[in-house]
C-alpha cells in the first residue's frame, strides 16, 4: 500500500489538534506514517540539539543511530543545508551512515517550526531501491508544515 497524503493530513490534524509539544507531535507522526506505507522500513525523527548535532527522536522500525553530526550522512546534509535529501541508492551516497544494513533508499526532510527554527529532520528509509519520488517530497513536506509550522 502507498500512503494517501490527503487522508494522512486529515488523520494527523485530528490526532494532533491542540498539541504543541514537538516530541509528542513527532511520535504521533512517526507512528502514523510508518504504518501507512509498505515502502517505509524505518520512519523517525532526529532532533536538532544545537552545536551541529542531531539526536534520535521518536521513531518506528529497528534501531537507529543515536547521534548524527550535521557534517555527516543524509540526515546531516538535510540539517546542514535545509534541503530535502532524496537518495535513490544509499550505497551511491558517498557519506551515507549505515544505521541499518537493509536500507536501500532514503528521504530526509528538514522540520521547521512556525518561527523558522530547525527542529530536526524526518528520516524515512526503505529496503527498496529508488522508493521515493517528488510526490513524497511534496506530500511529506506539506504534512510537516501542517504539523510543526502552525
Amino acid at each position: 500500500m502507498r500512503i494517501d497524503y490527503d487522508e494522512m493530513a486529515k488523520t494527523l490534524a485530528a490526532l494532533t489538534e491542540g498539541e504543541t509539544d514537538p516530541i509528542a507531535l513527532m511520535a504521533t507522526m512517526a507512528c502514523e506514517l510508518h504504518h501507512a506505507d509498505d515502502r517505509f522500513d524505518w520512519t523517525g525523527f532526529y532532533r536538532n540539539m544545537g552545536d551541529g548535532m542531531l539526536k534520535i527522536g521518536p521513531y518506528q522500525g529497528g534501531h537507529g543511530c543515536l547521534s548524527i553530526p550535521f557534517a555527516r550522512g543524509v540526515c546531516g546534509a538535510a540539517a546542514r543545508t535545509g534541503a530535502v535529501q532524496l537518495v535513490a541508492d544509499v550505497h551511491a551516497f558517498a557519506d551515507h551512515i549505515a544505521c541499518a544494513a537493509s536500507t536501500r533508499s532514503e528521504i530526509v526532510l528538514p522540520v521547521w517550526s512556525g518561527e523558522g527554527a530547525l527542529l530536526g529532520v524526518l528520516d524515512i528509509d526503505s529496503d527498496q531501491p529508488a522508493a521515493f519520488d517528488q510526490v513524497d517530497v511534496a506530500g511529506l513536506g506539506a504534512l510537516l508544515t501542517q504539523t510543526f509550522a502552525r
